[in-house]
């Protein structure tokens, strides 16, 4: 382990799934340098320049400091906690035995790095009989999932350290990361003559420049070029027939859909020269090793669970599965989806996807008569008044609910509209941790120790989450008497009265962390009682992977969890060969099941279907959140932290910017069905004719230095609508916004 002075700290960035561990100084409560941390096992001493922000963060003014609760008249009223807990409680109560505990909804559990505080919410979300729940996920990744559990029935991670040939699919890996050490890995690709990176964005990305072979596509016209690209590799032979023959079943149904591609008219339907695309497929079907990571490019455009479906084909025809450089199954240590079939919301019908309510149809799920609507909401950790697409609708549909709670740090626009806000930790103020744990064959989990105490009137979520349980009553308390004895006795004590009270009390079963929280928790350090629901998932997880564990140096459960609680730079959990893979698909005969009819359908319309949604009135792709360096998701409210583009600029071509008048630093306004707002343009040469973008993360209320409330930049889903969406997944198409754009003359910007 590397000798760090005594003035360094351990932590993790929270801005992004990778939670690269980062090494801290503070003075008092600031964080005044933050590096990698070279003992982390995932990242190696890897970040990038986001998390040297960080302190925008912890310290950002319009932190909260006291539970607020609404006035009839829509102010808030600071209350103090026992206050709060106590009505909080009392009403979701009453709503559950009024109308039915699924009438209560549940959005978050946690950012990119906040999963812990969320892991609590199921116990009192149980108690009460709710069952329903959405988070950020059923923005991106539920058509990836719906496609996942029928090939394989998990998820996958390329291994793109390794790859020969490394496919990124509407990635921007060099601006959003979301695979260790993203640059590094860039950087090595590119600069090895024997490796290959094909790269298919409308944009030149960063990513793009970097690539042999960048498929500059139309907007939204994604799935005829990845269908052009399997295409290829049936029609000339390419696919793996051994791989095939012994690990995959429904090949010959796909082949046949396959084989009848037109790749040269889906070549030309999104734009990309024939003989390009036939050249990358042959670069991806003759590649000793292959890796595909698709993003929100395509989960947030039209045909984006078709897209998932075809870019899987591509490693899987080709036989780029358990082998070094290729696609992986992973182990888990926390499920980030439930599993299960494809359940319906109670109003609209739409899919539950891994126990997820798609984010767009939450409005029409609130704004009715209907008998079953969501009447209650909890939002933990999150910001859909911002994030969900048509924010109007979202704020509209929230007024109307009986009772809105938000478990947060600051006053977002969520928490604007709530009847309680609950003040909580920041993510360096308690025990936290990520349950994105998705790498092979050496997964890792990190849990991050508190930097500092909490700020005064602030609680973290785990307490939050007990104090309301106890405010309802549904554990006797004399019943956690015997797991409290026998956890001051040691692990293996408790070990054994857990599983003897779990089997004689199934009520307890269903309230497992906060009887972990109440029995375990008080036996740790008291920095540290948060993970107390860590211990359930350490024993799972070496219970699922024994001898993935095993390698990682972990004789048991226990010795897991203690080795989590010990490791400040994180753990190397379980530890894979690549064989393993096999044993790792959930299909009974451990074989991927290539063929998806809905699918299959859906490759064959696409000689018939519309490349796209714009129209005479709206003419434009408005891509409504690209990543760019100096942005970030909702919880930098602070915009000082931007060295550039401080107002969130509107890029558009060259060519449309000479067609429509518009001039670099000049001012535009952009219309779409959804609504207006005026931005200062960007001209540049990475973006294509008709195609347009504006960044995340801008368009946040937040208060200066001198107590000011301000607003910075365009929030993108105030142009966004919720009818726009994927037909199987319901995932929002806020990558493919029809939009008109007009310059603002002169006069009018001086007089405004």
């Amino acid at each position: 382990m590397t000798d760090l002075p005594d003035t360094w700290q351990s932590t993790a960035c929270i801005l992004c799934e990778c939670n690269c561990g980062i090494v801290v100084q503070l003075e008092g409560r600031t964080l005044t340098r933050i590096r990698g941390d070279r003992d982390h096992p995932a990242s190696r001493g890897y970040t990038c320049n986001k998390a040297l922000r960080l302190d925008h963060y912890q310290n950002n003014h319009s932190r909260l400091t006291t539970p607020m609760r609404r006035r009839p008249d829509g102010t808030f009223e600071e209350v103090d906690w026992d206050t709060a807990i106590s009505e909080i409680a009392a009403g979701f109560r009453a709503i559950a035995d009024t109308h039915g505990g699924d009438k209560i909804f549940y959005y978050g559990g946690g950012g990119q790095g906040n999963h812990l505080g969320g892991a609590y919410s199921g116990a009192f979300l149980k108690a009460l009989g709710s069952h329903y729940r959405s988070n950020a996920l059923a923005q991106e990744k539920t058509g990836e999932h719906w496609v996942d559990a029928h090939l394989y029935g998990n998820h996958t991670r390329g291994e793109f350290e390794h790859a020969e040939v490394s496919v990124f699919v509407g990635k921007n890996p060099w601006m959003s990361q979301s695979f260790p050490r993203a640059r590094v890995v860039l950087h090595e690709i590119s600069n090895d003559p024997s490796r290959s990176m094909v790269v298919i964005d409308p944009v030149v990305t960063d990513t793009a420049k970097m690539a042999d072979f960048h498929l500059r596509v139309r907007p939204g016209t994604d799935a005829w070029c990845l269908a052009a690209l399997a295409g290829v590799l049936v029609q000339e032979n390419l696919c793996d027939e051994t791989f095939l023959a012994d690990h995959v079943t429904g090949v010959a149904a796909v082949r046949k859909v396959l084989g009848e591609v037109p790749v040269g008219e889906y070549a030309a339907r999104c734009g990309v020269d024939e003989e390009l695309v036939r050249a990358a497929a042959r670069r991806i079907g003759r590649a000793g090793s292959v890796a595909v990571f698709e993003d929100l490019g395509v989960q947030q455009s039209p045909n984006s669970t078709l897209c998932s479906y075809l870019d899987k084909l591509l490693w899987i025809l080709t036989g780029n599965f358990a082998k070094r450089g290729g696609q992986h199954l992973h182990s888990s240590f926390a499920p980030l989806f439930r599993s299960g079939g494809v359940g319906r919301t109670p109003v609209t019908g739409a899919p539950i996807i891994g126990g997820l309510v798609p984010s767009n149809v939450v409005p029409e799920e609130i704004l009715t008569d209907h008998p079953d609507r969501f009447r209650a909401m909890i939002v933990e950790s999150s910001n859909p008044a911002h994030s969900v697409a048509d924010s109007r609708a979202v704020a509209s549909a929230f007024a109307e609910l009986e009772l809105l709670v938000v478990i947060d740090v600051a006053m977002t626009e969520t928490a604007r509209l709530a009847h309680y806000v609950l003040p909580a930790a920041t993510q360096f103020e308690k025990v936290e941790a990520t349950f994105f744990n998705l790498e092979f064959p050496h997964n890792t989990f990190h849990l991050r120790h508190r930097l500092m105490e909490p700020l005064p009137g602030t609680l973290p979520e785990p307490e939050i989450w007990a104090r309301l349980m106890r405010a309802l009553g549904v554990v006797d308390d004399a019943e956690l008497t015997p797991l409290r004895r026998a956890a001051e006795e040691g692990r293996a004590a408790f070990t054994e009265a857990f599983l003897q009270a779990v089997g004689s009390n199934p009520g307890l079963g269903k309230v497992l962390p906060f009887v972990l929280y109440e029995t375990l928790g008080p036996t740790l350090p008291d920095e540290l009682r948060g993970a107390a629901a860590l211990w359930g998932l350490a024993q799972k997880a070496a219970m699922t992977y024994p001898e993935a564990v095993a390698r990682a140096g972990h004789a048991d459960g226990n010795a897991l969890f203690d080795a989590i609680l010990e490791g400040r730079s994180g753990v190397t959990f379980t530890v894979h060969e690549y064989e393993d893979d096999f044993a790792l698909i959930s299909h009974p005969d451990r074989r991927i099941a290539l063929e998806i009819p809905e699918m299959l359908a859906e490759v064959r319309r696409l000689t018939a279907a519309p490349a796209g949604l714009t129209s005479s009135e709206f003419p434009i792709v408005l891509s409504a959140g690209e990543r760019r360096a100096y942005t970030a998701n909702d919880i930098f409210r602070d915009p000082s932290w931007r060295k550039r583009d401080p107002d969130g600029a509107l890029r558009v071509s060259v060519e449309d910017a000479a067609l429509l008048g518009l001039s670099h630093g000049g001012r535009a306004r952009v219309t779409t069905a959804a609504g207006a707002a005026e931005v200062t343009v960007e001209v540049s040469d990475a973006m294509m004719s008709g195609h347009a973008s504006l960044p995340n993360g801008y368009g946040l209320d937040f208060v200066d230095s001198d107590g000011r409330e301000q607003s910075r930049g365009v929030a993108p889903n105030s142009l966004t609508s919720s009818e726009w969406r994927d037909a199987y997944a319901a995932t929002p198409w806020h990558k493919h916004v029809p939009a008109r754009i007009e310059p603002v003359p002169v006069a009018a910007v001086a007089g405004g």
